[in-house]
């Protein structure tokens, strides 16, 4: 009979496909992910075009996405990515120098998870994979809920918020304007007296009655319909 332990199971590292049309960015990013145990590059890109067709190749769990890129820039990309058969799993961390706010709006509504800018720093890129990978929505400090807010507002949706909320529950509700604030499910829970899992419950319930991809989005929904003030 053998004794030996059995080995722990292994995670799989978080594949990232890497897509920017400046080679040092590249490259920097590339030995930043490389010195990590839990992350692996599994491609590079130059242009979106070209992150579309890797993407569908390498099938990335995270695309670090720049948004200014020849043939097809990073919001055209993302929308592609996100919208293609198979790729539902892969997550887009928008990655850029423009610290504007429209991008903001136009990157989350294409489907991006997260938003960076490229001077943040190397704990807090290698943070944002994680973060992002893991499902959750993830902004740029910088980048606040007043800039997403005003945006919103601006585009909101012919429904009015009561239809496109009509769907959920008051508790649903409630959560979800706890998305729209950035909250986490632990700390959703902890708000509202619930489990971090029935927490996790109430999101995905209302992701999927909202037709959300993710938690970024709920995060637009929250503003639009107002469940969340751009002042909060």
């Amino acid at each position: 009979m053998n004794t030996a332990s059995a080995s722990p199971p292994t995670t799989a590292p978080i594949k990232v496909l890497l897509a920017d049309d400046e080679g040092l960015v590249r490259s920097g990013f590339k030995l930043l992910i490389d010195v990590e145990d839990d992350i692996t590059v599994v491609g590079e890109a130059i242009n979106g075009a070209e992150a579309v067709e890797c993407a569908r190749a390498a099938r990335p769990d995270v695309v670090l996405m720049d948004i200014r890129m020849p043939k097809l820039d990073g919001i055209q990309a993302t929308t592609q990515i996100t919208q293609m058969r198979g790729l539902e799993h892969v997550r887009i961390l928008i990655l850029t120098t423009y610290d504007t706010d429209a991008y903001v709006f136009d990157a989350l509504q294409a489907g991006a998870s997260g938003f960076l800018l490229k001077d943040a720093g190397p704990a807090e890129l290698l943070h944002a994979i994680r973060v992002v990978a893991a499902g959750e929505a993830l902004l740029a400090p910088r980048i606040t809920r007043r800039l997403i807010g005003q945006f919103a507002a601006l585009r909101t949706a012919a429904k009015t918020a009561e239809d496109r909320l009509a769907v959920l529950t008051g508790r649903e509700r409630e959560v979800l304007a706890l998305v729209g604030r950035g909250l986490s499910n632990a700390e959703i829970g902890a708000e509202l007296f619930l489990s971090p899992a029935t927490a996790r419950t109430h999101v995905s319930r209302a992701m999927a009655k909202l037709s959300a991809r993710d938690r970024a989005q709920l995060v637009v929904i929250a503003y639009q319909t107002g469940l969340v003030s751009p002042d909060v």
